[in-house]
């Protein structure tokens, strides 16, 4: 069984830390801990991981997060994955710092890069899992949140949170998502 795992974010050294790119931050993660190398392919970085039988396709698109769904729909296309086996890691401002949500489906809720594959793939019936970033940001500040650094200290955070969304991901993969559910959010 064939899964695609998408990592939102942007492409650029001057975004690498910044909460946008939670889910560049989470694949980095994975495809490290499982020695996998990444290889520049069309529309995004890509890499290979099996998993218990399972082949997980991640990658992380180079089209910039507003126009992700370009890069979504294509690999969905070109490696044949239906819409079902396909999870989306994004950042929240909804959700505390350093808190996972996996849901089976949901709103874009103001996220441009989900806006992007919802109107590109036709649906939001597609599971995501979440990763808080807060919302401590003055009123108006919203882009420069999440275009912004983490801090040293949220970054520790997030370092202890990681191996609970690889955790995540492998489960959807192997025991399907409302399972998965279970493993994420707990």
């Amino acid at each position: 069984m064939k899964y695609l795992i998408v990592g939102l974010g942007n492409i650029g050294a001057e975004y690498a830390q910044t909460r946008h790119n939670i889910g560049f931050m989470v694949l980095d993660y994975m495809a490290k801990k499982a020695e996998a190398t990444w290889n520049t392919e069309r529309h995004a970085d890509c890499t290979e991981i099996k998993h218990k039988g399972r082949s997980l396709h991640l990658i992380k698109p180079n089209t910039y997060m507003n126009l992700s769904g370009k890069a979504v729909n294509y690999w969905l296309q070109e490696l044949k994955i239906p819409i079902e086996n396909l999870l989306v890691i994004v950042d929240d401002l909804a959700i505390p710092h350093a808190t996972l949500r996996l849901r089976q489906k949901g709103s874009a809720g103001g996220h441009n890069g989900l806006a992007s594959i919802e109107e590109t793939i036709g649906t939001s019936n597609y599971a995501r899992l979440r990763f808080g970033i807060g919302n401590d940001y003055p009123k108006g500040k919203q882009a420069d949140y999440v275009l912004s650094n983490f801090t040293e200290d949220q970054m520790i955070d997030i370092s202890l949170v990681m191996d609970k969304a690889v955790e995540g991901i492998q489960a959807f993969a192997m025991l399907g998502i409302e399972r998965a559910m279970n493993v994420a959010n707990s």
